[in-house]
């Protein structure tokens, strides 16, 4: 849908009040890390699916990492 087609019209417009305290904060970019890996581990993370394989392993660690806080 182009934006001429948007309908803006019940969303409040914002005052002065909210630009003068706006605060603009930037992504966090995830640092990017190169990892050598077993073929075989590899193959089970792609599965059926290689698309998004590496957020899948980065899930993994991430649930590895919080059980062990």
């Amino acid at each position: 849908m182009p934006d001429s087609e948007i309908d803006y019209s019940d969303i409040a417009e914002l005052g002065q009040d909210f630009w003068e305290n706006a605060k603009v904060t930037p992504p966090r970019a995830k640092p990017v890390v190169s990892l050598r890996l077993p073929d075989d581990v590899i193959a089970f993370f792609q599965g059926e699916d290689p698309k998004g394989y590496t957020k899948r392993m980065a899930a993994v660690l991430k649930a590895y990492a919080d059980a062990h806080k």
